[in-house]
């Protein structure tokens, strides 16, 4: 039987492939974006104690209401304002990037994606009938408005954006936002913000959300990770701010795929919330950050630039190597021990670019693995 191929992405994607390669070749996998630290003990006792004080049923649609009223008073804090009726509690930021495309696309409708992007933008707006239109980054991974603004036309109903960017780390600023804004004022486009990286920003970068500009906010979903924001991604629940009209229209396609999301997990976040120090989980990235690029800074590879936010580095190789990057990634899986992400993976065309995504949220033994093999191959 042949069955209709509903999308153009990856039937495995890159990351599960240079993951089952690092275990097969024994390598320092420095490729999937998860910490391979312990989580904080307080979430495992609290996840113990929802169990054990009976949260073990559904919880509401919308989310569990003690996790919903810590939200609404967390996102309070950093100057958004939502109510009950604007968020919605969901299955991880994937689960929540498809929702909000099904509940706002029509078949042949056009979708913005800004590459190098995530690779499950495609399959998204693919298998709910929609077209993606492609616009890349420029030369410093930095939004090129003047080419989205070329590339929509009358059949585009949304754009993608995501900051802080995953591969790249970059963040979109407060006048990134305003340049998007005069763009689509006078359309009918909703944007679809992917935020899962909110809380890891490093420096004096700031994170800006879609949601701290007023015209933007009413027209756009705003998506969140917990998975991200503690470091426990197979918990995989997330959040997602709308406006009113657009959580509507979410939660009438929400409701029909999962209806509702693990309540342990809800209790053991809520709870966890109310003590969570953002600044110090934000300083605890920033010095794994830097002390992957001290240990690695005398290996041949070319660090342009720091990143701003998220927890991945891109990498030049091109003192290297000239394979093309998927090529590379494997040889330096296999021949030094190492698994890193090709940046082609982020890109529809699979294009070469002689870049390498690592992710630095790793214990110390890891890094300093890696580095004893790069060192002992390059």
């Amino acid at each position: 039987m042949k069955l209709p191929k509903k999308h153009h992405g990856a039937e495995t994607t890159i990351f599960a492939k240079m993951t089952a390669l690092a275990l097969q070749e024994n390598a320092a996998n420095l490729s999937q974006g998860f910490p391979d630290d312990e989580i904080h003990l307080n979430l495992k006792k609290l996840l113990a104690e929802a169990t054990a004080n009976n949260y073990n049923q559904y919880a509401p649609m919308n989310g569990l209401p003690m996790l919903v009223e810590t939200l609404i008073d967390f996102n309070q804090k950093r100057n958004i304002s939502v109510s009950k009726d604007e968020l919605t509690v969901i299955p991880g930021a994937t689960y929540g990037i498809y929702t909000a495309i099904a509940s706002i696309i029509e078949y042949g409708d056009e979708v913005i994606a800004l590459e190098p992007s995530y690779d499950s933008y495609v399959p998204a707006i693919e298998t709910n009938g929609g077209k993606p239109v492609f616009v890349s980054l420029n030369e410093q991974f930095e939004a090129d408005f003047e080419a989205i603004k070329k590339a929509i036309t009358e059949k585009t109903k949304a754009i993608i954006i995501n900051s802080p960017h995953n591969p790249t780390g970059k963040i979109w600023k407060k006048e990134d936002f305003e340049q998007l804004y005069q763009i689509i004022k006078d359309t009918e486009i909703m944007v679809i913000s992917d935020e899962v990286y909110d809380l890891i920003t490093f420096d004096e970068n700031k994170f800006y959300s879609i949601c701290h500009h007023p015209e933007l906010k009413n027209r756009s979903f705003a998506i969140f990770s917990f998975g991200k924001m503690f470091h426990i991604t197979g918990w995989k629940v997330g959040y997602i701010l709308a406006p009113e009209e657009l959580t509507k229209a979410f939660r009438n396609v929400h409701q029909y795929l999962c209806f509702s999301v693990n309540t342990p997990a809800q209790y053991a976040l809520a709870k966890h919330l109310e003590h969570f120090e953002v600044n110090a989980n934000a300083l605890y990235l920033q010095q794994k950050r830097d002390f992957f690029l001290s240990e690695m800074k005398d290996l041949p590879f070319n660090f342009t630039e720091k990143t701003e936010g998220s927890y991945f580095q891109l990498a030049k190789y091109n003192q290297i190597s000239d394979l093309g990057d998927l090529e590379f990634s494997i040889w330096l899986t296999k021949e030094c021990k190492v698994a890193t992400i090709p940046l082609s993976a982020f890109y529809q065309d699979q294009r070469n670019t002689s870049f390498v995504r690592f992710c630095f949220a790793k214990k110390e033994e890891t890094v300093l693995k890696a580095v004893e093999n790069l060192k002992r191959f390059l």
